[in-house]
């Protein structure tokens, strides 16, 4: 049996932790294991390689893909269904093992309702992808930006500064709310809630007024900004398009501590983490998640299990409908933001 392994969307810490689990597992089963480069891209343009033991030897700790990735979704390709399906049947694949986030797996489910044979495994730093509770690359996310909302903590208080973090989160606050939390910041700002900027300024003079010469406002780079009581939120957005064809995000914290400086007088800077929450080694967390998913998925393929994705809940991995998992994005719940206001101040 030929089983076919792909990570689409955006990179992430794991990935490589998963596709060393799937070959390893893959010996057990007695599977063939082909590596498909650059996402749905590899079925696309039928660029795939062999993938082995040897040759997923030492990636456990390696941040990225060894396979590459892409947000080419074949649904949005002339043909992409049929050139796919051809791809598998002239490469004899009997399963795909698709790796990714929200765009790769409702590719994929979409695939599987068209009768291929397709197991997915939950991907992304964001944290969206329902039916799990936390996807892999999640914790190291956090981990990068809480390291970074720690060192801006005693730059802030040296220079009696304001400084705005900006994270990544395009629909979801996961990533600003834990590390907001975990960081001890002033201000958390997410998608689910747009930011009033009357409101937030208020907080802040309040916080100086009580003797408090600094703060810290985290922010997820998806957050509307709402400037004015008579006026319509905004999502900041950079003017170009990204590879799937979505607004590219970018420049909200500059807005946000530009108009928190106008209103308060208080000196603000901003810092934008970006592609740095992506990068780098994944944390020993991410590691066994990764590890374990990546197992699970390929006993999905032994078991026949398609049209399924390796979830986590509790300490479980379980099987779950990929249409249940991409049916709507998981945000985070108003009761789990509220704990975060306790500490606001």
């Amino acid at each position: 049996m030929k089983v076919a392994v792909l990570t689409g969307g955006g990179d992430c810490p794991g990935l490589n932790a998963v596709i060393r689990a799937v070959v390893r597992r893959a010996n057990a089963h007695g599977f063939e294991m082909m590596g498909l480069r650059d996402g749905w891209k590899g079925l696309l343009e039928d660029n795939h390689f062999r993938l082995t033991r040897e040759t997923t030897s030492g990636i456990l700790h390696r941040g990225g893909t060894i396979l590459g990735t892409s947000r080419v979704n074949p649904f949005k390709v002339e043909n992409g269904l049929e050139r796919v399906k051809r791809a598998i049947e002239r490469n004899g694949i009997h399963a795909v093992i698709a790796i990714g986030g929200e765009g790769t797996l409702s590719a994929a489910t979409r695939m599987s309702n068209e009768g291929l044979r397709i197991v997915g495994v939950p991907k992304t730093i964001d944290n969206d992808i329902n039916a799990t509770d936390f996807t892999f690359g999640f914790d190291t996310a956090v981990s990068i930006a809480t390291e970074a909302i720690d060192r801006l903590h005693s730059t802030a208080e040296s220079h009696k500064r304001v400084i705005v973090c900006e994270v990544m989160g395009r629909h979801v606050g996961w990533i600003a709310t834990y590390a907001g939390i975990a960081g001890g910041a002033d201000v958390i700002l997410v998608p689910e809630i747009p930011a009033d900027m009357e409101k937030v300024a208020e907080h802040i003079q309040r916080r100086h007024a009580g003797g408090r010469t600094f703060s810290i406002v985290v922010v997820a780079e998806g957050t509307r900004i709402k400037l004015s009581a008579d006026q319509q939120e905004q999502l900041v957005t950079s003017g170009a398009l990204d590879e799937a064809g979505r607004p590219r995000l970018g420049g909200v914290g500059t807005i946000l501590a530009h108009e928190i400086e106008r209103r308060t007088g208080f000196e603000t800077r901003v810092s934008v983490l970006g592609h740095i929450q992506r990068g780098g080694a994944p944390t020993p967390h991410d590691r066994v998640l990764a590890t374990r998913y990546g197992v699970h998925a390929c006993d999905m393929v032994a078991r026949g299990e398609f049209g399924k994705m390796a979830a986590l809940r509790g300490n479980d991995i379980i099987s779950v409908d990929l249409a249940d998992a991409t049916r709507e994005l998981k945000r985070v719940p108003q009761e789990f933001f509220e704990v975060a206001q306790v500490f606001f101040g």
